[in-house]
């Protein structure tokens, strides 16, 4: 099992970042320019754990060891059953320097969309006041 999938299994946003370049690239699935860094990553999966419920990857894709793996998952937001993939791209010394998701289908996706809006900006408020 891929540590990146353990972790974002289990919700342990922290875990997750520790295997992600500091420079990492996230092409997200709503939103047309890629974010950039581990912080925007930070915000952007913190917010993903209060949107999305039932989730639960359902095989890996790619030989151990390789620059590129596939997860494909599914979950649900509101009453909207979700489909996707992640998609990532690691770098020689290991750590996931891009990540991209797709899901489906479009409903589920506008649901998702629709949700993320207001909870990134929830995030982002709790990251801001844990700083002062």
């Amino acid at each position: 099992m891929h540590p990146f999938r353990s972790a974002l299994e289990t919700g342990e946003v922290d875990s997750v970042l520790e295997l992600v370049s500091p420079d990492v690239v996230f092409n997200s699935p709503v939103v047309f320019r890629p974010y950039h860094g581990r912080e925007a990553l930070g915000v952007i999966l913190r917010a993903v754990t209060r949107v999305v419920q039932d989730f639960q990857f359902e095989r890996e894709i790619g030989a151990e060891g390789a620059s590129d793996q596939a997860l494909v998952f599914k979950a649900r937001v509101g009453d909207r059953e979700l489909q996707g993939c992640d998609f990532l791209q690691i770098g020689e010394d290991g750590l996931i320097d891009e990540f991209t998701v797709m899901v489906r289908p479009l409903s589920a996706a506008l649901a998702f969309a629709e949700a993320m809006k207001a909870e990134v900006a929830v995030v982002e408020r709790e990251l801001g006041a844990a700083d002062a």
